[in-house]
This record gives C-alpha cells, structure tokens and sequence, in this order.
C-alpha cells in the first residue's frame, strides 16, 4: 500500500509542476523565450496570499483571487519592462535578463519580509479520504491540486482551440512576423500569454504552499527550475507535454527519494531527464521544426 500512497503524492507533486511549466511552455512557445523569474513569481503570489491571511485576517479565496491578479499584473510588467525591449535582442540576451529578473524578485522580498522562512498556512480545506480500510488517505490538498491541474488544463486547452485570443496565440507561435501581417496584435497576445502564465503560477505556489506549510523568498526557485525540466521533459511548447512531464517527474522524485536515496531524489529527475533527451531531443510530445533558410 505505500507504493501506492507514493504513487499519489508522486501524481499531485507532479501536478503542482504541470501547473507550474504551462508558464514556461506557453511563454517559450509563442514568444520564443525562456522566462527563468516564473518560479519568482510563484513566491510573490504566495507571499501575497501570506499576508493577506496573516496581516488583514482576510479569508483564503479572496487571498487566492489577489494573488492570481498580482501575479497576472506582475508578468505583465515583467514582460513590458524587461522582456519587449529584448524580442530582437539574442537568446542569451534575454536568459541574463531574466535571471536578473528572478535575483531582483528575491531581494525584494528579502528586504520586505526577510530571510527567515515562515510557516504557511494551508487554503485547502477539503477533508482527507480513508480508502482500503483506512490504510490508504488521501489529503484534501492532494485531491485539490490534482482537480485543479485536469480542469486547468482543460479549460487552457478549450481556451486556445475556441477563443480568438487562443487563435493569435497558435498564429503567433507559428510565425509572428505573418500573424502581424495577418491583423494580430503581436504584443498584446504576448503579454496575454504572460499574463495567464504568471495567473497560473499564483495558483501553484499556493498549492504548493499548502502541501509543504513553509515560505521564504527562495520557495519558488528549485521547483520553478524543476518545473522547467518538466515542460523540456514533455516537449517545451507543447500544453500536454507539459502535463505528462510535471506528473512522470513528481512521481519519479517521489519514487527517488523513497526508495533510493532522499539526498539524492534531485540528480535522479535530472538524469531522467539527460537520458530522455538524448533518446528523444525535443522532449516526448515536442515536434521537430525544421530551420528555414
């Protein structure tokens, strides 16, 4: 039974970094970069939710709601002020820019709520489920954050196929410069796409939050860096790949750390990992793209 008790909490982890890499597949798939503050951004959202509970006493669903909005107006930002002024700039260009996003998203919330790790507390107020005689239980945390992945991903996949919005989105992935000639506004779809990642992330950190009750201003870092070997994993660009890459990497983690080695359950995900792109260079549901010339 606790293989199976490993299994689930491997499938609700993995959740949390689906949630977690559709802001990087998303971003790198219409905007073509690499947005290495997103795991900051988790941390902001859940300092938000931190305070607003802790300090204003309000309740946990209007503290979720701010911190979805702050963190959808934080990509936004980011993506004006760092980001636009780099979409001809180089690859490498871009990648020192948003580590530097990323160290100044935690210095900030150094200076405004210190190096001390604070004990979060839970939003997630389902009641647990006892199956097989009470030998196996489920928590309500698990249960929230695996719903909240199946309908997240569902409503972005409707989202994407059926609204004009999500039409720009596949055109400007395609081929920006002809999208542009096409009518879309270029701009405004890349900043939408920012917008909802960043949206998405809020929702992950506080589900992350509450399955592992503990914030400082590093609690995004490891599993934003995690979330992207999760999108590079299930084929970056793609929605669903980055599903099967968070769920097949949190049940390897799980699986890693119980039966092998706690200490070394990180270099397990990130062999995994090697070995799946040396195999397989664009991730399990990447496609090929052939260089024009």
């Amino acid at each position: 039974m606790s293989f199976i008790s490993y299994l689930i909490n491997g499938i609700s982890l993995g959740s949390i970094y689906a949630i977690i890499a559709l802001g990087y597949t998303m971003v790198y798939g219409i905007a073509k970069m690499l947005n290495f503050a997103h795991g900051d951004v988790i941390m902001i959202g859940c300092y938000i939710v931190f305070v607003l509970m802790g300090s204003f006493h309000l309740n946990s669903t209007v503290s979720i709601i701010a911190a979805i909005i702050g963190c959808t107006l934080l990509g936004v930002v980011i993506e004006k002020i760092a980001y636009k002024p780099l979409r001809k700039a180089s690859p490498l260009a871009v990648l020192i820019t948003a580590i530097g996003v990323s160290y100044f998203l935690q210095n900030l919330a150094l200076i405004l709520f210190g190096a001390d790790t604070k004990s979060f507390t839970s939003v997630v107020h389902i009641p647990s489920i006892k199956l097989a005689g009470g030998n196996l239980t489920i928590s309500g945390v698990t249960i929230a954050t695996v719903i909240s992945c199946i309908v997240i991903m569902a409503a972005l996949m409707i989202f994407i196929k059926k609204s004009k919005s999500g039409q720009a989105m596949l055109a400007v992935s395609e081929d920006k410069d002809a999208a542009q000639l096409m009518g879309v506004n270029v701009n405004k779809t890349i900043s939408l796409t920012f917008a909802i990642g960043s949206g998405l992330a809020a929702i992950a950190g506080v589900l992350l939050c509450s399955a592992y009750p503990t914030l400082s201003p590093y609690t995004g870092a490891m599993p934003g860096i995690k979330a992207f070997t999760a999108a590079v994993f299930g084929g970056i660009g793609s929605i669903p790949g980055a599903l099967i890459g968070g769920i097949l990497l949190g049940v390897i983690e799980i699986l890693g750390r119980a039966y092998i080695s706690s200490q070394l359950s990180d270099a397990i995900v990130f062999a995994v990992l090697i070995i799946v792109l040396l195999v397989k260079p664009t991730g399990l549901l990447g496609k090929q793209v052939q260089e024009k010339v």
